[in-house]
């Protein structure tokens, strides 16, 4: 099974992160969720910024974004 390259940070009942939750559906984009509820130090460091999405060489894709953003992101990955 291959591994995620990126992690959606989130927190529940977030309509935004649900729409950036569809639009890597369909894109198709393998990833895993974090939700900074679970962690003082996520909370911190993401609070209202949420959803962003990070890939495992550091670089984060902040909300909001499209389409067209998160193909340009995907395919900058290691």
């Amino acid at each position: 099974m291959q591994q995620p390259v990126f992690t959606l940070y989130r927190r529940d009942a977030c309509l935004l992160c649900a729409l950036a939750e569809a639009l890597l559906g369909e894109a198709g984009v393998i990833y895993a969720v974090v939700d900074i509820e679970s962690s003082v130090a996520l909370e911190a460091r993401y609070g209202t910024r949420i959803p962003v999405l990070a890939r495992d060489d550091g670089a984060e894709l902040g909300w909001p974004f499209d389409a067209e953003a998160l193909r340009a992101f995907v395919a900058c990955a290691p």
